[in-house]
């Protein structure tokens, strides 16, 4: 049984909803959807931290971290190589 869900600590707030293939609309495509959490993740590697550095950014264990931006990394990948429209949730 999962226990309750840890408060992460998210500090980025994106200026964009999507990002889709050039000369495609928006309707015509499949999507793909980025919480913020995993752009969170993908954001604190692109800073340079490394895995411990970002967990304790995020206020989470090493291997949720871990979790969350292989996550991110397959739903962009998949995007990319499937030509996806990638949305990302803004949440709580």
């Amino acid at each position: 049984m999962p226990g309750k869900k840890k408060p992460k600590n998210i500090c980025i707030d994106p200026n964009s909803d999507y990002f889709k293939p050039r000369g495609i609309p928006l309707s015509e495509l499949e999507e793909v959807v980025l919480d913020l959490e995993e752009l969170e993740t993908l954001k604190l590697k692109l800073e340079g931290n490394n895995q411990t550095e970002s967990a304790k950014k995020m206020n989470i264990h090493q291997s949720t971290y871990q979790r969350i931006y292989s996550r991110a990394i397959l739903k962009i990948s998949d995007a990319l190589v499937n030509g996806k429209a990638i949305r990302i949730k803004k949440g709580d």
